[in-house]
């Protein structure tokens, strides 16, 4: 795909002017060598420093700047050539010198050359055991790599281009892209007609049904979406790599030089080639940026490099958005534009075989013959509309096409989905107030087949953002975050597949409470919906559950919603948080937990609702998001929510609670339930109502052990599946500090602390459980792990030694992490709890961030009776309940205050880097 034509060309590099300063050099042979070396380095540094100065001032020009970088080089490799050729390599005086042909490939024969991509070239020789010719290719590849070039480089013989061609689909494709540079250009073109004669000719279908198997694999690695919030802009699906793949498809079967003439063989229409051209231009200009940021072959458009980028591109803040929000989102449209011209082109190729072909199709299975289904003509499993004019005389037939295609579980013919795409202009409020219209989108997003795929579909065609504007707000919208891994419309859709997965039982090991409740549901419809309009709000600044709660009030009755259902869809939105911050952040041990939340839910209906929305909501943010240990958490706010709503207020007191604890523990330890009459009444009843009955067992056996050891000190871990996460008991002579200590040994050995528990026996000894996980959020389950664990935490209790030094060495969580400005808040809450002060830190999360923090709050003399520490993404959300030393709520307002001021400290990034050694 040639570049556009250059301006002021000499000012990048003059060739005419460098090769008269070669050519006057002293020395001959090797002798100037060094000279002409100095000559080209000076060259190709003023000729890069010229080319990113443009890129500064034009940051969009991708073609021009990646036409410069190719300019540069073909100017560099000819000079060479020359040289080599005329004092390196000399034709011998007394024989014809044999034909050499350099040619280059790659991106490079495209004219497609970032900053600092690789310079892929191909020697045509006409023999290849000929001396000359030998030296000759060494010279050249010697002073390109002096120069500091990273070169791929391949020397073959015309014969050899046709065997290997025909052997090795990569060699094919690179030759397919080869662009004369200098040298025996007769040679070349012998090569190249005997390339289309002997390896093209015959060979079409195979060659596309091999680049699409290519092109599927390789999405496959790459995550298998566009939506991806750190895309491989080369790479990964709806890159660059997608768009050569058309070329590569045209230029084998067509023959065509350049993009535009994709038009003219009939693949493209011309507004469709200006769309294939501007996505293009943007991909290339975004890699060129990337290149010259980092100052090598960087594809990844990672966090850090993302607010660069959005800089130099000069993308602005909004209202509700920021500047690299705004650069993201308009990224995720060319890469979706991408995916649509795709199928445009493979429809249209289609299209071609079956007629130069007395097979009807393309693709293998077009013998059936076509059939009518509601005015639409079915045929080999796809669904297409009868005239080119046909959405235009009644738009909503844009919206039953794809009700149809799920109901009947149908693919849409590619062409069809052009007619589409060109065509969802047509969609206007009319269409959208029509009660059939809405009534097909309503049996569509609450299919039963596959609404996931459908919905994309329709998204991909322009149809769904017009249909619903307020999707269309979000579509592409990227959040500038580590937790979400997708745009805010592919994390919509992806949700609803997950509750699709769950309706179909598709998911019921991992979602048992789920699969169960959702066919108990008085209305399926209304769960759908709020999971369509969940995230709806986002980016127009303000809550988004609360501005989201206004368009589902207002969307609602226009999809056939009812009264009823419209307030529960709205309700749910607006509370579709509630139950992952109460169950991540609170303690469900504290009866006032699950008062509140209830308060808030007020039926059984609500409640089944939200739980499910909940569940898919978290497993649509990202793979490995979900987790056993939010499932555990989720299904017991679920069970006492589902318990108090069922019975009404607690039908036992605090005395009737503790002695049914009592009784389940006993029973759990089995054979040692004697250990209860021993040791029962050595635990406050506080430690009763907050641990299982399976935790309290394990704590008990392992009291009474270090008893009749005489330990002062007993430290076990346990892998507990179940929880995904590790068990780690302290029980210990209780001193203050004790729990930031442990939690310092715990983060050194690459710890996440996810829960903790933290008791005191009626004789003084402490008894702290701890939830932990490895860096990947996985148990730590080997033998060698758990003794680590635990000759960490009994050295530290021991010594007494200071531990943020060694922890402030440890790497971030994740890479990235340090992209985000994360500011630090601390909140109080002390209606939360009918006992204890609520407090909740947020910050960038870091090493030894729950030291610190405790610390801070040891040092206020806080003591922390229970913490829960929630990850999302580059944040850590904090929260502790806490007493003073006497055992009350903190309420003096100076107090919190000073409490206040500690942990913002203790967060903070400053105290970060005063601590990290220089």
């Amino acid at each position: 795909m040639s570049a556009p034509p250059l301006s002021n060309q000499r000012a990048i590099i003059d060739r005419r002017k460098l090769a008269q300063a070669i050519a006057e050099l002293p020395g001959e042979g090797g002798e100037s060598r060094d000279a002409v070396l100095a000559l080209l380095r000076e060259a190709l540094k003023d000729g890069r420093a010229e080319l990113s100065r443009r890129l500064v001032e034009h940051p969009a020009a991708g073609h021009a700047q990646c036409g410069g970088q190719s300019f540069l080089l073909d100017q560099i490799i000819r000079l060479i050539y020359d040289y080599a050729a005329r004092q390196l390599a000399p034709a011998p005086d007394d024989k014809r010198a044999c034909a050499i042909s350099v040619v280059a490939a790659g991106g490079y024969g495209r004219e497609e050359m970032a900053p600092h991509s690789d310079v892929d070239l191909t020697f045509i020789v006409e023999r290849a055991d000929d001396k000359r010719t030998v030296s000759l290719i060494e010279a050249v590849l010697y002073l390109l790599w002096d120069l500091g070039l990273t070169v791929g480089h391949s020397v073959r013989t015309v014969d050899e281009i046709v065997s290997m061609s025909k052997a090795d689909g990569t060699i094919l494709t690179s030759l397919l892209e080869c662009r004369y540079l200098w040298g025996d250009e007769a040679l070349y073109e012998a090569s190249k007609q005997r390339f289309y004669a002997e390896v093209v000719d015959g060979t079409e279908r195979q060659f596309v049904v091999e680049k699409l198997r290519e092109r599927d694999a390789r999405h496959k690695r790459m995550g298998d979406t566009r939506y991806v919030v750190e895309p491989n802009v080369k790479e990964g699906k709806g890159g660059l790599r997608d768009l050569q793949a058309l070329y590569w498809i045209g230029k084998y079967i067509h023959r065509v030089r350049d993009a535009a003439e994709l038009v003219d063989a009939g693949l493209f229409t011309k507004a469709e080639y200006r769309s294939f051209r501007r996505a293009e231009g943007f991909l290339l200009a975004v890699r060129c940026h990337l290149h010259d940021i980092t100052g090598r072959a960087e594809d990844r458009l990672t966090f850090d490099l993302q607010k660069e980028v959005a800089r130099r591109m000069r993308f602005a803040d909004r209202r509700g958005k920021s500047s690299v929000e705004r650069f993201m989102q308009y990224y995720f449209l060319q890469a979706k534009r991408v995916g649509s011209l795709t199928g445009v082109f493979l429809g249209q190729l289609e299209d071609q075989f079956a007629k130069k072909r007395a097979r009807r199709g393309f693709f293998a299975g077009f013998n059936a013959r076509p059939r009518t289904l509601r005015g639409y003509t079915v045929f080999a499993g796809k669904l297409a509309a009868p005239g080119d004019d046909w959405f235009r005389k009644d738009p909503v037939r844009l919206i039953e096409i794809f009700q149809i295609a799920e109901a009947e579980q149908l693919e849409i013919d590619p062409r069809t989905m052009r007619q589409a795409d060109r065509d969802s202009g047509s969609i206007n409020d009319e269409v959208r107030a029509d009660p059939r219209a809405n009534a097909l989108f309503l049996d569509l997003l609450c299919g039963r087949n596959e609404p996931e795929m459908v919905l994309r579909w329709m998204n991909e065609a322009g149809v769904f953002g017009r249909f619903v504007p307020d999707f269309g707000r979000v579509n592409a919208q990227m959040q500038f975050n580590m937790y979400h891994h997708y745009t805010v419309d592919e994390h919509t859709i992806r949700a609803i597949g997950f509750l699709n997965a769950i309706e179909k039982g598709e998911l019921a090991e991992e979602h048992p409470r789920a699969t169960r409740e959702i066919h108990k549901l008085q209305s399926r419809r209304t769960l759908f919906v709020a999971t369509l309009l969940h995230d709806i709000a986002k980016g127009r600044g303000g809550d988004h559950s609360v501005l989201g709660a206004e368009v589902a009030e207002r969307l609602c009755p226009r999809f056939g919603l009812s009264e009823e259902e419209t307030a529960l869809a709205a309700w749910m939105v607006r509370q579709h948080l509630l139950m992952s911050h109460t169950a991540f952040k609170r303690d469900l041990a504290d009866p006032k937990t699950v008062e509140d939340f209830v308060a808030e839910v007020q039926t059984l209906e609500r409640l089944r609702q939200l739980a499910i929305l909940t569940s898919v909501d978290i497993r649509a943010v990202g793979p490995g998001t979900w987790n056993s240990w939010k499932g555990q958490l989720l299904g017991e706010l679920y069970d006492l929510a589902h318990e108090r709503l069922r019975l009404g207020h607690a039908t036992s007191g605090r005395k009737e609670r503790v002695a049914a604890r009592k009784a389940a523990v006993r029973e759990e330890l089995g054979d040692k339930a004697g250990l209860m009459d021993e040791l029962g009444e050595l635990l406050t009843a506080p430690y009763w109502i907050a641990e299982p009955p399976d935790i309290a067992a394990r704590n008990i056996v392992q009291y009474s052990v270090a008893r009749e050891l005489g330990e002062a000190l007993s430290v076990h871990c346990e892998a507990d599946e179940e929880r995904g996460a590790t068990l780690v008991t302290v029980i210990a002579a209780d001193h203050p500090g004790i729990f930031m200590r442990i939690a310092g040994a715990i983060h050194l050995v690459g710890g996440n602390i996810i829960d903790a528990r933290i008791h005191t026996t009626r004789t003084g000894f402490a008894i702290d459980n701890f939830l932990v996980q490895d860096p990947l959020g996985r148990p730590f389950g080997e033998d060698n792990q758990l003794e680590r664990i635990e000759r960490s935490i009994a050295e530290a209790l021991a010594s007494g030694r200071e531990l943020v030094p060694k922890l402030a060495k440890r790497p971030l969580p994740r890479r990235g992490a340090g992209a985000f400005d994360v500011r630090p808040f601390v909140a109080f809450d002390n209606d939360a709890s009918h006992r204890f002060t609520v407090i909740e830190v947020g910050a960038r999360d870091r090493p030894a961030l729950l030291n610190r923090l405790a610390r801070a709050l040891f040092e206020q003399h806080a003591m922390i009776r229970s913490a829960h520490v929630t990850h999302y993404g580059e944040r850590a959300a904090d929260t502790f309940y806490v007493t003073d030393l006497t055992g009350d709520k903190i309420t003096d307002e100076n107090r919190l205050a000073n409490i206040r001021e500690a942990l913002i400290e203790a967060a903070s990034d400053e105290m970060q880097a005063e601590l990290e050694p220089a």
